[in-house]
């Protein structure tokens, strides 16, 4: 049986509007602690109150808004123990990724990489830090997309949600010294993944992630 057009067009609406809602605190146009209003929100995308209050719901239950009863709505700041947790399941998640992609030998994602890499070796001569802070966004994905494992990409994908780590890291890149070195982490990764070195892939992966988490705990 057909579903309702109203009903249809309502959760079209929603998922417009969560994924937009979604991306822009990720990226950090709703900074922190900024508060979200219904009735802003509804203006803004050019929908009802109820998709938005829809979306605002998911949003709270991915750990990315808050709901103060009587206050409002705002983005939520995870906490310092929370960005500790996270970083550490993204060790895992993201050296489980090198591992499988060095495995699988000359696939596309293993182009796609050495690519990144000259791209960021560009930025970096160019003092580009949003150029860089992009390019470092697309060879984690990369890693995850070309390990080819649903399961860890649907697991990984959530998690990068919680921790709104585009907006992270490209705070982190601000610190002197960190850019050259975030390269020079990202070309030993590849290096092993290129040599087929899977438990190389991993380690170098999973320092990583813990020299990134060090970088962004340092700027708090």
């Amino acid at each position: 049986m057909a579903q309702p057009k109203t009903v249809a067009t309502s959760n079209g609406a929603q998922a417009r509007v969560l994924d937009a809602l979604r991306s822009a605190i990720i990226a950090g146009r709703h900074q922190p602690g900024s508060p979200l209003s219904e009735i802003g929100l509804a203006e803004t995308h050019g929908v009802s109150r109820t998709p938005v209050r829809e979306a605002l719901k998911q949003l709270q239950i991915e750990g990315l808004v808050e709901v103060r009863p009587r206050v409002g709505t705002f983005v939520r700041s995870p906490t310092r123990r929370e960005v500790i947790e996270l970083f550490e399941l993204k060790e895992v998640l993201e050296g489980m990724g090198a591992r499988l992609l060095a495995a699988r030998g000359r696939v596309a994602a293993l182009d796609a990489l050495e690519e990144n890499v000259e791209k960021s070796q560009a930025a970096v001569a160019a003092d580009d830090h949003d150029g860089y802070a992009d390019l470092v966004h697309q060879f984690h994905a990369t890693i995850i997309d070309g390990a080819d494992n649903t399961q860890l990409k649907n697991h990984y994908r959530t998690l990068m949600n919680q921790l709104a780590y585009h907006r992270l890291v490209a705070r982190s890149l601000n610190r002197p010294g960190r850019l050259g070195a975030s390269l020079g982490e990202h070309e030993r990764v590849l290096a092993r993944i290129r040599d087929k070195d899977g438990f190389g892939a991993e380690f170098a992966m999973r320092d990583h992630v813990r020299s990134s988490e060090r970088e962004t705990l340092s700027t708090d």
